[in-house]
């Protein structure tokens, strides 16, 4: 199976898929409480595809949807919120790794704690009940797992890009023409 040419309607339909899956992720963490930053996690590697393949703000607009639609759709809201501020973070460590290396782990470090506070912020303002910690080293544990969580998931999706470009592209025929 050789490269797929980017027509439009190729590329709103697997947009639409990436939407869909995520949602789907999404709701697998809100029916199960103990994996919305799972859900979130999973759902926002389908944005790697997007980010590889497509390009162009297809990634943020995949990112976006699957944000409000979970926020919209969800019974229990805490994995959409999650997935609203560190689901962008395949697409922005695309950016982020051609800094200088102490420079992109600074800024990638930055960007993780500016997604967390903000998410932790929404759910505290528009759903209290979401996430409550009744103590303050609770928090301060909860940041640093999340630090230790961020490099282990930065790692983990470098092995996957990787892993992807070198063994799977081109074996499911998934390469388009630029």
């Amino acid at each position: 199976m050789g490269a797929r040419k980017k027509s439009p309607t190729l590329r709103i339909t697997v947009c639409a898929m990436l939407t869909a899956l995520g949602v789907v992720a999404l709701l697998l963490g809100s029916l199960l409480d103990s994996l919305d930053l799972s859900a979130a996690a999973i759902a926002s590697v389908l944005c790697i595809y997007a980010v590889i393949e497509i390009g162009g703000s297809a990634p943020w607009l995949i990112w976006l949807a699957t944000a409000l639609l979970g926020l919209v759709l969800l019974p229990q809201k805490s994995p959409a919120a999650f997935y609203l501020f560190i689901g962008c973070y395949p697409i922005l460590k695309e950016k982020l790794e051609k800094l200088p290396r102490h420079t992109g782990n600074l800024l990638k470090a930055l960007c993780f704690a500016v997604m967390v506070a903000l998410s932790a912020l929404v759910l505290l303002i528009f759903f209290p009940t979401e996430l409550l910690y009744e103590k303050k080293w609770m928090t301060i544990g909860v940041a640093a797992l999340g630090y230790a969580t961020l490099w282990l998931y930065d790692f983990a999706l470098s092995r996957l890009i990787t892993f992807y470009l070198v063994r799977l592209r081109n074996r499911l025929g998934l390469k388009w023409k630029k």
